[in-house]
């Protein structure tokens, strides 16, 4: 599993989250403590707004805590709403294309967690990605394909109700092909201007996600960035949280079905 942040507020240099925290983002790829996997060194990510209204992205290969362009680039960049993280593959190959976060024109997302068995509906879930938003296709992890599958359902139009539809599909498909294991969907994306995170597992175990405000602005991680720091909250699963700059995040419950409602879908 991977781990990963996410800030909206006032802007602030990269370091301050990803680089100079106890528990930075940094240390956690070399180890993490509430993730399957302590060593997330797959690759790791930048993405942050600034001028524009497309982000800039930064990915690379190498394991976040050997790599000094990164450091660099924190103390130099930045910026009111940026992403970072830090990868653990869970099969797919280890490639710039492959590290998160992902992009099309002004959304950004990325994840922690996995399809299980995910060579037996990847077909299936490429197959709902529009045609449009299939050219921005360039890696092959399911979590890029759950992002770009999201415009299929709405997500310009209402992000949160996109991604409850589009869990409940993946559910389907997995239910249709016999897959007894888990669907785990710990994710967070931003259009530029707000930021949607979500925790939800089909099981029990979903992925750990919280959040925490301070005069800056908001973090959302996997982890806490400061062990000792007592603001912060978990987000309960099934569960995600609306986040607009300065503005307090508002929490919402994710719209799934059951699985006698999949049955009958």
């Amino acid at each position: 599993m991977c781990r990963w942040l996410a800030y909206a507020g006032k802007e602030i240099y990269l370091e301050k989250l990803i680089e100079n925290p106890i528990n930075s983002l940094i240390k956690q790829s070399l180890n993490a403590s509430e993730s399957k996997t302590a060593i997330n060194g797959d690759g790791f990510g930048l993405g942050w707004y600034g001028g524009k209204r497309t982000p800039g992205i930064y990915r690379e290969i190498l394991p976040a805590w050997a790599d000094q362009n990164l450091l660099s680039l924190c103390q130099q960049i930045s910026s009111g709403l940026f992403f970072a993280h830090v990868r653990a593959s869970t099969g797919t190959y280890t490639s710039r294309a492959n590290c998160h976060p992902f992009s099309f024109e002004n959304w950004m997302f990325m994840h922690n967690g996995q399809i299980a068995e995910y060579d037996k509906v990847r077909r299936d879930l490429e197959n709902l990605i529009p045609d449009k938003y299939y050219v921005g296709r360039e890696g092959t992890t399911d979590s890029e394909a759950l992002f770009l599958a999201l415009f299929a359902f709405g997500l310009d139009k209402d992000p949160i109700a996109a991604v409850s539809k589009l869990c409940n599909k993946v559910n389907q498909l997995m239910q249709k092909k016999g897959i007894k294991a888990a669907f785990r969907f710990t994710a967070t994306l931003s259009d530029g201007k707000h930021i949607y995170a979500f925790r939800y597992s089909s099981d029990c175990r979903a992925p750990s996600l919280y959040y925490r405000c301070n005069g800056s602005g908001v973090v959302i991680a996997s982890e806490p960035l400061d062990v000792a720091d007592q603001d912060w909250k978990m987000v309960e699963p099934g569960h995600g949280l609306k986040i607009c700059a300065m503005q307090q995040p508002e929490e919402f419950k994710m719209a799934i079905k059951d699985c006698q409602e999949m049955a009958n879908a």
